[in-house]
């Protein structure tokens, strides 16, 4: 905690990346309480001694105790600001609603469509619920705008917010509600995810309460929904010991043949799943909510190198490319679709994990047409962002604090990206280039819609004679680009 900040004339502490107000003055007041902690002390001898209080700790820099109380002062300040949100009329129904669900049956599940408000709606229905601990946890990305929705809501309780890859950071704390954002990661199956176990592991320790949250609650199968509630007592499916024992009763299971293998395929999950889970469910759309939004998209088209035409047809022929020190190796279908999904793009990974720019067309193009617009560009690849990067320079972020506060654009990895930010300050969005999941193409093309604004335009930026356009081709129709359509595709390539 060494970020200062001057207020009132005086050094005060930065606010912790994943921490509202509530939670920094808690964690001061804390510190405060062991820095100037005094114990008794006898001075003096015989007659003349006497006990006097002193700071337990000696030779604290005055520096950091002054910073520690003017921080303190602050915090305090911010705390006694009213809330400076006015929620929606169907907010508080849903509030409403909510908090007689999580009293009735120990969780809720939210899914309210993006841009309907789902996190404000969640902070409320932890304020009517009176407690004092509340737990949200989410993707990294969206750590700011949470913390800034909860300073603005000023609640009552404590609220911590941290992202799934560092629950292993919580204190130790005893949550009375934690919040799941983006609820439908924890759906793998017929195995559940480490997100899921870690879950299930932290509200079983803490006997918390629970709120989902998802705008697409199943997005590929309903059976998604077992392993994102399995790890909740009361939740409809706690009969059931494991997945495969669920799926007796709520999947048609089929056999497939992969690699010469039949294997047993639990996608084809029944409708009654969702019939189980509408006790504990309220769900709300754009359309209920009043939107009719208007997303434009374009598609544009780039002419690549030569040297990346050349490479992807001998890659097409030869399944292989040697050059003096690396190797483009193919041996694959699978691997033959990635690898001339990066090359047209600009980039590629060799065989020996390292990965290398290949040409810069996409990346220019993109500052060309939009060097004088503040936009957001989502990019498959690691590569592709150090391609932005070298064209963009200093004009180009991957925070959304940078973002929201200078006339930077900000580039986002496509699936990191695609859940739970907004980008309402983008003139536009920019796709370098797609990813095969339709959940990702549905998700991330909604980042600048919000209330106010139902009008965007998006840009999809595709090579010519590249991959990119029959990928896209497939997502519109809500079906994930898989190798079938690739070996389909490879004939017109």
């Amino acid at each position: 905690m060494s970020d200062t900040f001057k207020w009132k004339g005086n050094d005060v502490y930065t606010c912790r990346p994943h921490y509202s107000n509530e939670m920094m003055l808690k964690h001061l007041e804390l510190i405060n309480g062991v820095v100037n902690k005094k114990v008794e002390k006898k001075v003096g001898r015989g007659r003349n001694s006497k006990t006097v209080m002193v700071r337990k700790y000696q030779g604290m820099d005055t520096d950091v105790i002054d910073i520690i109380s003017n921080s303190i002062e602050y915090y305090t300040e911010k705390m006694m600001n009213k809330s400076s949100i006015e929620f929606r009329d169907y907010q508080e129904d849903i509030i409403n609603r909510g908090i007689s669900v999580v009293n009735d049956r120990g969780f809720l599940y939210l899914g309210m469509e993006v841009r309907t408000g789902k996190t404000l709606t969640s902070l409320g229905i932890c304020e009517g619920l009176g407690v004092e601990n509340v737990l949200f946890i989410t993707k990294k990305k969206a750590i700011s705008s949470i913390t800034e929705d909860s300073d603005k809501l000023c609640p009552s309780y404590v609220l911590f917010v941290i992202n799934y890859e560092s629950m292993h950071k919580l204190p130790n704390v005893k949550w009375d509600v934690i919040i799941c954002d983006e609820a439908h990661g924890m759906g793998a199956f017929p195995k559940p995810s480490k997100r899921a176990k870690d879950i299930k592991g932290l509200i079983s320790k803490t006997k918390a309460r629970v709120i989902l949250l998802s705008g697409t609650p199943t997005p590929e199968s309903y059976c998604q929904m077992y392993h994102q509630v399995y790890g909740i007592p009361r939740n409809p499916f706690s009969e059931f010991k494991n997945f495969y024992r669920f799926c007796d009763k709520y999947a048609v299971v089929k056999q497939r043949k992969i690699n010469g293998l039949m294997i047993n395929d639990y996608s084809e999950g029944m409708e009654s799943i969702i019939d189980a889970m509408k006790p504990y469910t309220i769900n709300f759309s754009q359309k209920d909510a009043g939107f009719k939004v208007d997303t434009r998209e374009h598609i544009l088209e780039v002419e690549m190198s030569d040297l990346t035409y050349k490479l992807a047809a001998k890659l097409k022929k030869d399944l292989v490319v040697e050059g003096s020190e690396e190797v483009i190796l193919a041996d694959t279908p699978v691997k033959l679709m990635m690898k001339l999904h990066q090359m047209y793009s600009g980039t590629v990974k060799f065989e020996s994990g390292a990965s290398k720019i290949l040409d810069l067309s996409k990346a220019q193009f993109i500052y060309d047409n939009f060097c004088t617009s503040k936009i957001g560009i989502f990019y498959k690849f690691k590569q592709e962002l150090k391609a932005l990067e070298e064209v963009y320079g200093d004009d180009l972020c991957t925070t959304l604090e940078e973002f929201n506060t200078t006339d930077k654009s900000i580039a986002l990895q496509i699936v990191s990206g695609r859940e739970g930010i907004s980008l309402r300050k983008s003139d536009f969005l920019v796709y370098y280039n797609i990813d095969f999941s339709a959940t990702s193409y549905w998700q991330s093309r909604d980042r600048m819609t919000t209330k106010e604004r139902l009008e965007s335009d998006v840009y999809w930026v595709f090579s010519k004679g590249g991959i990119e356009k029959e990928i896209y081709k497939a997502v519109t129709k809500k079906k994930d680009y898989t190798l079938s359509h690739f070996k389909r595709d490879l004939l017109t390539l």
